[in-house]
């Protein structure tokens, strides 16, 4: 199986390129080389690289920022998703697309299914529900995969920063009134990978088209995220602090974020065959990598 991924650095790029083997060709590309902002771009990568199958992981993820940078969150997140997918099928090509639970206004008591009424209430959340229905509109065959407050040993993250503060404060204010699911972009990627091969083995089906949400199992927020990540770190005998937990209202942010952005991922795990590990396995393997490289 052949992949080509957008987005060379990205968390779930790096991830889905360290899963290369003799049966999984995987090719990352990104700026210069490939800008989803311009279609032409695209379609040269696909062209050079003849995949089976396309992943667009690429995104403008600066949650903050994209709130007084509106143009440019726009023109990755749904303008390049469109272009992603459009040349995806002009070669005749399925997609699979990396979405995120900020579409969600975040007011269910219980975990949101596929189904359920979108309404974000930021920038960078519009920008991604707008990229699905782009996505949706420029190739039926598609997949996009909705997942949630992403980590790893690459780049920018919660868990990295964590542990920097840790470095230098014995307490650290984190905020305890956000609910969600930290996954980890390794088993994004592995999970990205399962339903790759599912999409292969039957390319004329409708089943394994459309949303899906994708996230580790088991459920926290914010502050109990952090000290997890703290007692596992402690074990290790790596960087720790004291967490106190405070309410969003204490953290102001140029973004709103939803309060409860949980995901219900029982229709990725009957359609493709595979669950995601609970979240606190994933803290455990990411702090062994940056441990243990």
């Amino acid at each position: 199986m052949r992949i080509l991924v957008t987005g060379q650095e990205g968390q779930v790029a790096r991830s889905l390129a360290a899963l290369a083997n003799e049966e999984l060709s995987v090719t990352t590309l990104g700026r210069p080389d490939l800008d989803i902002t311009e279609a032409e771009s695209i379609a040269r990568a696909i062209e050079l690289v003849r995949p089976d199958i396309v992943v667009n992981p690429a995104a403008y993820t600066a949650v903050d920022k994209a709130e007084s940078e509106a143009q440019a969150a726009f023109a990755v997140n749904r303008d390049g998703a469109r272009n992603v997918a459009a040349a995806a099928a002009a070669a005749g090509l399925p997609v699979i697309h990396v979405s995120t639970d900020y579409v969600f206004a975040g007011n269910k008591a219980a975990p949101y299914i596929e189904t359920d009424a979108t309404g974000p209430t930021g920038i960078y959340g519009s920008s991604k529900l707008e990229g699905e229905q782009a996505i949706a509109a420029a190739n039926e065959a598609h997949v996009i995969l909705r997942t949630a407050w992403v980590y790893s040993p690459y780049g920018h993250n919660f868990l990295k920063t964590m542990l920097r503060l840790a470095a230098d404060r014995d307490v650290l204010r984190v905020v305890a009134d956000q609910h969600g699911t930290p996954t980890y972009a390794p088993d994004i990627a592995e999970g990205i990978v399962a339903a790759a091969r599912k999409v292969l083995s039957a390319p004329e089906s409708e089943d394994w088209r459309g949303i899906f949400h994708m996230v580790a199992q088991g459920e926290t927020n914010w502050a109990s995220f952090a000290e997890e990540i703290f007692a596992q770190s402690a074990r290790r005998g790596g960087p720790s602090a004291r967490v106190e937990p405070i309410t969003t209202a204490d953290y102001p942010t140029p973004a709103r974020r939803p309060a409860h952005s949980r995901l219900d991922t029982t229709k990725f795990r009957a359609t493709f065959g595979h669950a995601l590990p609970d979240w606190e396995n994933g803290v455990a393997r990411c702090l062994t990598k940056l441990t243990t490289g």
